[in-house]
């Protein structure tokens, strides 16, 4: 029999819980928090999960709207994710994505038009990441050579991004007709392509979700294929291990906080320069806050972040439908809150579903034993064909079964 396709080879173990299975029992869970909460303003939960759905796909236009929403959503996912991979909690991304918004706005106005336009596109999308570097930065090197918590730091400089957006407004870009905002970008020195709003007929997606596709990847092979990205995930797992072994731990943390200020700052180049094209003066976005969300939803994965993002686009985008039916918006974010505790308490949900693994391995590792002392046979049950074991565990189930029934 060839080796491992026929034989089971390698000892018999109970399975374990996946963090997809984990995540998914948390939206499972947090969608029936829903519905008993619809159902306690005396609602139809099926009516309101309906129109949720309805808001968010229901046509083309919808659907870009979701997309454009998702697009930010990914970017912050990732760039916690990112940091908590490599053992930092980046609480910093709303400051980062105010670099990036402000960044690329003040290169929209003073760009000339005559610019080419992909050669515009690429300098304001290079400019906003470096800013956004430097703004995680400025977190890395203080945790590394002050030792300043990083939750402390990315606070206060979320902040000081506000007030510096609050002071560069009018002073650079202000609308003449609105104190309180910039003035609207025209649309050939934004991330909008004229194709996807004639797609989808809705000008919020844009060339964002491309630059959020490519940087998944980028991000799943930094950590995975490179060393760089080994060094990181050490220096999070154990960051005296990782001196012990030679990683320079100080630089891999200012590294790694850059990264993800990158990423977040990216994401507010998508929003301000593209889902809109103005920025408001005395704004937090709440996008940096929901970000840590996708990322313990996703599992800190980037493919994970990537579909955790998408289903709170759908969440955030169709819940404007749930007036229709007399529930309250905020159900929604209800919803969504408790996902992200149930997402939380992972480890009690991981339990759960291995100890549920546990106990139907014990039963066909029972089932298997009988049926082979039936026969007689005494092969360990790690060498048995996998044919041959299915067939015991068929035949031993009838065997326990019958001696249940007789006792």
């Amino acid at each position: 029999m060839k080796k491992g396709k026929t034989v089971i080879q390698k000892p018999l173990e109970a399975r374990k819980a996946s963090p997809l299975l984990v995540s998914l029992s948390a939206v499972f869970l947090g969608i029936v928090a829903g519905c008993f909460f619809i159902l306690c303003i005396g609602k139809n939960p099926f009516a309101g999960f309906e129109k949720i759905l309805f808001g968010a796909l229901s046509n083309t236009r919808r659907i870009g709207n979701t997309i454009g929403m998702s697009t930010q959503l990914i970017l912050i996912g990732l760039s916690v994710a990112f940091a908590f991979k490599t053992g930092l909690f980046n609480i910093g991304a709303s400051g980062q994505m105010l670099i990036g918004g402000i960044t690329g706005s003040l290169l929209a106005f003073y760009i000339p038009m005559s610019v080419p336009r992909p050669l515009y596109l690429l300098i304001i999308i290079i400019a906003a990441m470096i800013a956004g570097a430097f703004w995680g930065f400025i977190s890395g090197f203080l945790k590394a050579k002050f030792n300043v918590h990083e939750v402390v730091s990315t606070i206060m400089l979320n902040w000081i991004a506000y007030w510096i957006v609050y002071d560069f407004i009018p002073r650079f870009i202000i609308d003449p007709t609105i104190s309180v905002k910039s003035k609207p970008i025209e649309t050939a020195h934004t991330l909008r392509a004229e194709w996807l709003s004639k797609l989808t007929g809705s000008f919020s997606i844009n060339y964002g979700i491309f630059l959020a596709i490519i940087m998944c990847f980028v991000i799943w092979f930094i950590l995975q294929k490179t060393t760089l990205g080994f060094s990181l995930k050490a220096v999070g797992s154990n960051k005296f291990c990782a001196e012990y072994a030679g990683i320079k731990v100080n630089r891999s943390i200012m590294i790694s906080m850059a990264i993800a200020g990158a990423l977040a700052s990216l994401a507010g180049l998508t929003y301000y320069c593209g889902y809109s094209n103005i920025m408001e003066m005395g704004k937090m976005p709440n996008e940096g806050f929901d970000g840590i969300a996708v990322a313990l939803l996703g599992n800190c994965s980037p493919v994970g972040v990537f579909f955790a993002a998408l289903f709170f686009g759908i969440l955030k985008m169709g819940k404007g439908s749930l007036a229709a039916t007399g529930i309250p918006t905020e159900i929604a974010d209800t919803i969504i809150a408790t996902i992200i505790y149930f997402t939380a308490t992972n480890v009690i949900l991981a339990n759960f579903w291995n100890g549920k693994f546990h106990r139907s391995f014990e039963r066909k590792e029972a089932a298997v034993a009988a049926a082979m002392e039936k026969h007689g046979d005494k092969t360990p049950p790690e060498n048995l064909s996998k044919e041959k074991y299915r067939e015991y565990i068929k035949e031993g189930n009838a065997i326990l079964k019958e001696k249940k029934g007789v006792k």
